[in-house]
Order: C-alpha cells, then sequence, then structure tokens
C-alpha cells in the first residue's frame, strides 16, 4: 500500500515538467485515490529543506491543466546531494551532516512511501545515489525517475521527455532569426542551441527547420530565396569542427548569395574555449555538478568571431533559442510520450519497482523501469547516422 508520494522537478527546465506533474497526478488519481501527494519546491532544494505543496483535491480535479504550461509550477533547482562543500556554502544543509542522510531523513518526516524525480541525467544519477543509501542504509522508500532533458543524452533512453519539443520550438525560432539575413549586407547569423555534450537538439532542430524550407514556396525572382533562408553550416559536439576549411567554404556561400546561417551547439568548440581562456588566465565558471557554464563561456560569440572575419561579414547576429525552447509546453509527440511514461511510473511506483522510466536503447528500446546504476550522462549524438549525414549533404557541408 502506498499512502504518500512525493514528487521533485529538478535541473534545467524541459518541456515536459508541467505535463509530467500532470501525468502523475492523473494516474495516482485513477489507479489509488487514497494515495497522499505532494511536490517538493525547487527540487533536491526542497527536499533538503522539507518545503513543499501538497497535491489538494483541487489541483487533483484540475491536473489535466498541467499539460498546457511548459516549466514547472514548483519550481527546479542544480543541487548534488554528494557535493557537500557547495550544499554547505549555499546553507542547504549544516557542516558534517550528509546530504544523502538528510533527505531520507527529510523523506521519513514526511512520511513519504516513493519518491518520483523528473530530471536529467544529473538529477537521476543523484537519485541514484539517494536510491542507493536508502537500500544500503534499509530506508523503506522507492525512488522512480523520469527522464527529462531537451539534450536527449541519457543512456540508456532513446528518447527523453521535452527534447522533440524543444527541438520544434528551436526550428520555429529560427524561422524569425534566420528571417533577418538581408537586414544588412553580408550577413552572419549564428543560431546557439542548447546541448553541452551532445548535438542532438541542434541536429533535430536543423532537421525540422530544413523540412519546413523544403515545403515552403519561394519567390526568388523577388529576393525570397530559398538558399538564403537555409542552412549553411551545423556544428555539435561529436564532430571536429575545422575552422580553416568550413571558412573557406562558407566564405563562397558568402560571396555567392550574400548570407550565412549557422546552427551550433552551444558545447561545440568548448574545449578550445576554456583552453584559450585558461591560456590567458581566466577563471573557467562552473556549476556545482562542475560543468563549464556556458552562458559564461558565450560559445556563440566565440565562433562568430572566428568566423566573421574569414567569410568577410559585414554584420554578425548571435542570438540563443535555449530558454525560449525549454520552456515550452509540450508537443502532441511528447504528450503521448509522457503519458505512457508517467503511467508505468505510477504502475512501478505502486507495485514497489524502483529505477527510471525510459526505452532502453540496450534491450530492444522497451519501455520499462531501468536500474538506477545503468543511468548515465553523456549519451553522444551518432554523426554517421543517414538522416544526419544526408542534411550535412544537402547543405554542403559534407
Amino acid at each position: 500500500m502506498v499512502n504518500k508520494v512525493a514528487i521533485l522537478t529538478a535541473g534545467g527546465f524541459a518541456p515536459c515538467l508541467s505535463s509530467a506533474m500532470g501525468g502523475l497526478i492523473e494516474r495516482y488519481t485513477n489507479l489509488s485515490p487514497t494515495t497522499e501527494i505532494i511536490a517538493y519546491t525547487h527540487g533536491y532544494q526542497g527536499l533538503l529543506t522539507g518545503d513543499y505543496l501538497p497535491v489538494t483535491q483541487a489541483v487533483r480535479d484540475a491536473a489535466h491543466f498541467l499539460h498546457l504550461y511548459g516549466g514547472s509550477p514548483v519550481g527546479n533547482s542544480r543541487v548534488k546531494l554528494t557535493n557537500t562543500a557547495n550544499l554547505v556554502k549555499r546553507g542547504l544543509i549544516k557542516e558534517g551532516d550528509d546530504a544523502l542522510r538528510v533527505a531520507a531523513d527529510q523523506l521519513i518526516a514526511d512520511g513519504v512511501d516513493v519518491l518520483h524525480t523528473i530530471g536529467g541525467d544529473d538529477t537521476n544519477t543523484t537519485a541514484a545515489d539517494l536510491a542507493r543509501f536508502l537500500a544500503e542504509h534499509n530506508y523503506p522508500l522507492v525512488v522512480v525517475g523520469l527522464p527529462k532533458t531537451i539534450d536527449n543524452d541519457i543512456i540508456p533512453i532513446k528518447q527523453s521527455l521535452g527534447a522533440d519539443t524543444a527541438a520544434d520550438m528551436a526550428a520555429g525560432f529560427a524561422k524569425n532569426v534566420l528571417a533577418e539575413h538581408n537586414s544588412a549586407t553580408r550577413h552572419l547569423i549564428v543560431h546557439e542551441v542548447m546541448g553541452r555534450h551532445c548535438g542532438w537538439l541542434t541536429a533535430a532542430a536543423a532537421r525540422k527547420y530544413r523540412d519546413w524550407i523544403k515545403q515552403t514556396p519561394w519567390l526568388p525572382e523577388i529576393g525570397l530565396a530559398q538558399e538564403s533562408w537555409d542552412i549553411h553550416g551545423v556544428y555539435v559536439p561529436e564532430a571536429e569542427v575545422d575552422l580553416d576549411g568550413e571558412a573557406n567554404r562558407l566564405q563562397g556561400v558568402m560571396d555567392e548569395i550574400g548570407n550565412v546561417n549557422i546552427f551550433l551547439s552551444e558545447g561545440a568548440g568548448v574545449d578550445n574555449i576554456v583552453h584559450e581562456m585558461e591560456s590567458a588566465g581566466h577563471s573557467v565558471p562552473r556549476d556545482a555538478f562542475g560543468h563549464v557554464q556556458l552562458d559564461k563561456v558565450n560559445p556563440g560569440a566565440w565562433f562568430a568571431k572566428e568566423f566573421s572575419q574569414r567569410v568577410g561579414a559585414e554584420k554578425v547576429t548571435v542570438q540563443k533559442s535555449g530558454y525560449y525552447s525549454r520552456s515550452a509546453p509540450a508537443n502532441d509527440y511528447d504528450l503521448a510520450l509522457i503519458k505512457s511514461m508517467t503511467d508505468m511510473a505510477v504502475d512501478c511506483a505502486l507495485t514497489g519497482t524502483p529505477g527510471v522510466i525510459g526505452h532502453d536503447e540496450e534491450d530492444g528500446d522497451t519501455l520499462k523501469a531501468i536500474d538506477f546504476s545503468r543511468i548515465a550522462g553523456g549519451k553522444h549524438f551518432n554523426v554517421s547516422q543517414q538522416w544526419y549525414t544526408e542534411l550535412l549533404s544537402e547543405i554542403g557541408q559534407l
């Protein structure tokens, strides 16, 4: 019997958090209406401090409204339960405390039987740390996670919640941004897309944008030319960028059509940027998980600087679609994926089956609860797959 469950959302936003909460609440209401539900505010931060919102009957009755919204109604934060120094500094635990024990004790104090975590690789590896601690110390709790990340880079999960919507949003963002191409002559536009280690989102957004390009009528006689709206370069972390070679190719594009449009993953070239900063004696800002803070090192501006003079740009524009994309409400594809995963998450919780819900790429894409020990971040985008190589070939990059 599951008497009480807790939900938390953590990490960066993705277009699934609100809907995933809605799906969990709806499923519990249908299958176990007497189960009490609470939601910790701001992820693991709220768990450590005991701050939560009760899911009242009014919320249960209107849970379907949560599918209409992006963001997270209960808030997120980036908290790593094993980074003691950071947690002490932020005042979330006291000196000498073990954050995993603090979290476990808070769950027990709140009477929680099941914890649902909704987050990416950092959230779920932190959930794995917590689940392992609970098991080793005989805490009577089950942790069931849901995979959220627009990077789509969780091992071994085929498709993470919110990623497809984020790709849609990035493609839509690009339609307006790349319309700027003739606001000046010899215009270089860099569309920077989120993706720290994985280029999937950049590639998927480029694919969706080019699908739109192919289906749209053009009128080159009056200057409405497909070539000017098209993508001329796609750069992802998994592929080395030959700056000189690409600059020569893109200079030819600039000379021929008068503008250059680039889709850039924010993780592309970061090693070069970090090396350049450290060589110049600058410190590289990092978050609680040790990740380079990409908004501070600004990869889009770095690539724009590297390319602008080489291609003879007279105007340079760098636009980032990340926050626009990650806070959108889920599209139809993701809504269906969310429902299938939240239904299974509740079913697993009610039978006491822990793990992260997802289609297991190492088990025939079977939807199931994947053991936390197998969950990891940093899944690479396969740059050799056919649809991606065809995309690069179509834009002249291969």
